[in-house]
């Protein structure tokens, strides 16, 4: 068992150094923790509503999020649910495309922007198709299917990798960001925790 367990904290330990690794590389330009922030905060400044948009399991990870942005107290939606309001032109759409686009997000994102809102893009390829409908970009420099080889080390044993397959490194990145960004939010919107809690349902 001891084993066992020492075996679960080893693989752990490497997935988190991994996910903190991908924050390591943020360099002088504008960090995604402060655009995400400071898009968010915007959106509340003006009264208006944040959309929250993705495919995958990065779709699962902003759902998560606007879980916690309506605790926060904003007017959040997930899009495609069936009580999602239309978009306007002082609302937010926070969408992901880790590999740099998907046919679905740009095509979202660019009913959005015909629309006047803003767009906020995170992603790990700037120069990807969706970036061209972005007003603000989250740039996180995470491994995604886009440049996922495989492979292992050179005495054949499974690389330390292939613990975070895929794009579940870029996946795994999102959800410790959005943690950081609902601290800071709740700061910024003078949350306290009582209130945050008090917007969770009851409905379970």
């Amino acid at each position: 068992m001891t084993d066992q367990n020492n075996s679960m904290a080893n693989m752990a330990s490497q997935i988190c150094n991994q996910i903190q690794s991908v924050f390591s590389q943020v360099t002088a330009e504008q960090s995604a923790l402060d655009v995400m922030v400071e898009e968010i905060a915007g959106a509340a400044a003006r009264k208006g509503r944040v959309f929250v948009h993705g495919v995958g399991r990065e779709g699962l990870m902003l759902k998560a999020l606007c879980m916690r942005l309506a605790h926060l107290g904003l007017s959040a939606h997930c899009v495609g649910d069936m009580t999602t309001p239309p978009i306007s032109f002082q609302d937010l759409l926070v969408t992901s495309a880790g590999p740099g686009g998907f046919s679905t997000i740009d095509a979202i994102c660019g009913v959005a922007r015909s629309i006047g809102a803003r767009v906020l893009l995170l992603t790990a390829q700037k120069s990807g198709s969706a970036a061209q409908y972005a007003t603000a970009i989250a740039f996180l420099p995470a491994q995604t299917m886009a440049d996922d080889h495989g492979g292992s080390d050179d005495d054949g044993q499974l690389s330390s990798r292939h613990l975070l397959p895929m794009g579940s490194l870029y996946e795994g990145v999102m959800f410790v960001l959005f943690e950081m960004v609902v601290f800071r939010l709740a700061e910024a919107l003078d949350q306290t925790p009582e209130a945050i809690r008090s917007r969770h349902t009851n409905l379970e």
